[in-house]
């Protein structure tokens, strides 16, 4: 196995081998295993977090490619959890992965504690779901999507996912840098949290690039 000390070692200078060491006891789910899971999985499964629970029924389809990085051709009409919780260990083999090729819906199913929730969906339904089962079981969950140029992200604690219109509707058209730059804010938030570090919870940060390639960002309040 590897050397914690050294693995982390930039980790450790930023906050301390006790906050370090305390990022094993946490369990998270990922939702979703594409172009945020595949962003989100290789971020936080090489922070030393001690349990990620991956959840996807869908498998690797060449069309993904270009914007989930953590598959190869090789990959295709594999299922993603099981080739993102491969791909996890051989980057930090201490770590701990759990895969479900199921809905949420099912997995919701099962008695499992969770410090976070982080999702990586492509439909409100699911993240509405996602939302209902985190007020239940008191679990905050992080928020995140993309479409074109543009992304949202939010870390839910207290407001209602019931503030946006729940459609099935699936995004348009996206372009892969938009993803990976979403889900490492979402990583952001999750880490910051499980660090035990401040963030902002309950708003809403849309992230866009204007007509002329500038980058926008607008905040929106959700508690009322």
């Amino acid at each position: 196995m590897v050397n914690n000390s050294e693995y982390f070692k930039r980790q450790i200078a930023l906050w301390g081998e006790d906050v370090q060491n305390n990022l094993s006891k946490k369990k998270i789910a990922i939702i979703g295993c594409g172009g945020l899971g595949s962003t989100l999985g290789i971020t936080l499964g090489s922070s030393g977090i001690g349990e990620i629970h991956l959840v996807d029924f869908d498998t690797v389809s060449l069309h993904n490619l270009h914007r989930q990085i953590a598959y190869t051709i090789e990959d295709n009409e594999k299922y993603k959890c099981e080739q993102l919780s491969k791909l996890l260990k051989s980057r930090y083999d201490r770590l701990k992965t759990e895969i479900y090729a199921e809905s949420f819906a099912e997995f919701a199913t099962r008695d499992i504690e969770l410090d976070l929730i982080i999702d990586a969906t492509d439909n409100f339904v699911t993240r509405e779901q996602i939302d209902h089962y985190a007020k239940e079981k008191d679990i905050p969950w992080v928020y995140g999507t993309v479409e074109g140029f543009n992304g949202l992200v939010c870390f839910f604690d207290k407001a209602p996912f019931k503030v946006f219109e729940i459609t099935d509707r699936k995004p348009g058209g996206i372009t892969p840098p938009i993803v990976s730059f979403i889900a490492s804010l979402e990583a952001n938030y999750a880490l910051r949290y499980l660090a035990g570090l401040p963030i902002e919870k309950d708003e809403l940060n849309y992230l866009y690039f204007d007509a002329n390639g500038a980058l926008r960002h607008k905040k929106f309040n959700l508690i009322m």
